[in-house]
C-alpha cells in the first residue's frame, strides 16, 4: 500500500467520514469536503481515483433508492456537456505540475465556501443555455478533482424545483459522471498504482458510516448550522492548499 502513517491514515478516515456525511444529508459534496484533506496526505494523483472508487460505490445506492424520482428530460440534457468537459479535464490531471493543481484546488474549494456562506442566489429558473458552461467546467473539475458535483447542482437546483427529485437526479450524474471517469482513469494508468485497491477498502466503512450519519440528518435535523461549520472549515482548507501549493511550487 502506498505508505502512509497512521497519523495520516486516521486524517483520511475522518476526511472520507466527514465527506461522505456531507453527501448523505445533500446528494453531492462528498469530494470537495474530503478531497483537500487528503491532499495533506497523499498526491492528488492517488487521492482523486480513490475517491472514485467510493463515487461510485454511493452514487449507485443513492441512484437506485431513488431511481423513480430522476428527471430524465434534465439528465439526458447535462450529460453530453459533462463527458466532454470531463474529456477536456484529463490531460490536465495528467500533466498539470502537483503544486498547480493545489492551488487550482485551493481556489475552486475557497470559492465554493465562500459562496456558500455569503452568496445570494437568483430566484427563478435557468436557462437552458447554462448546461454547455455548466458541463464544460463541472465535468472538468470532475476529472480533476472529482468536485464537478457543486457546479452542475448549482444549475440543476433552478431547473428543478422539487428536493427530492433534485437529490435523485444529482445522485444519477454522480454516478454517469463516475462511470465516464473509471473508462478514462483505467485507460490512462491510475488504477494501477500500487495499494490503491487495499486503501480503497480500508476507506469504504468510513464512507458508509458518513453517509449514514448525513442520511439521518436530512430526515431528522435542521442542517443550516452543520453546513455553516463545513464551509467555514472548507475555507481554512482553502488557505492550507494555497500555501502549500505556493511554497511546493518555489
Amino acid at each position: 500500500m502506498n505508505e502512509l502513517s497512521l497519523l495520516e491514515l486516521g486524517v483520511a478516515c475522518a476526511a472520507v467520514t466527514l465527506g461522505y456525511t456531507v453527501f448523505g444529508m445533500t446528494g453531492f459534496g462528498a469530494n470537495i469536503v474530503a478531497l483537500p484533506a487528503l491532499a495533506h496526505v497523499m498526491s492528488l494523483r492517488l487521492a482523486v481515483p480513490l475517491l472514485l472508487v467510493l463515487d461510485l460505490l454511493f452514487a449507485s445506492l443513492m441512484s437506485t433508492r431513488h431511481r423513480a424520482s430522476v428527471d430524465t428530460g434534465e439528465l439526458k440534457r447535462l450529460l453530453l456537456p459533462l463527458g466532454v468537459g470531463m474529456v477536456l479535464g484529463l490531460p490536465l490531471l495528467q500533466h498539470a505540475a502537483e503544486h498547480s493543481l493545489l492551488v487550482l484546488l485551493g481556489l475552486f474549494v475557497g470559492g465554493f465556501a465562500s459562496w456558500s456562506l455569503w452568496g445570494r442566489v437568483r430566484p427563478g429558473p435557468a436557462a437552458a443555455g447554462w448546461v454547455w458552461p455548466t458541463g464544460l467546467v463541472g465535468g472538468a473539475f470532475s476529472t480533476v478533482f472529482g468536485t464537478g458535483g457543486p457546479v452542475y447542482t448549482l444549475f440543476l437546483a433552478h431547473r428543478i424545483p422539487d428536493t427530492d427529485r433534485l437529490r435523485a437526479t444529482l445522485g444519477t450524474c454522480i454516478l454517469v459522471s463516475a462511470l465516464v471517469r473509471l473508462v478514462l482513469f483505467t485507460g490512462s494508468g491510475f488504477f494501477s498504482q500500487p495499494g490503491l485497491p487495499t486503501l480503497a477498502a480500508l476507506l469504504v466503512p468510513c464512507g458508509l458510516a458518513g453517509y449514514a450519519i448525513g442520511s439521518r440528518m436530512n430526515a431528522g435535523m435542521s442542517q443550516a448550522r452543520v453546513r455553516r461549520v463545513i464551509w467555514c472549515l472548507l475555507l481554512v482548507a482553502s488557505a492550507s492548499l494555497l500555501v502549500r501549493g505556493l511554497v511546493v511550487g518555489r
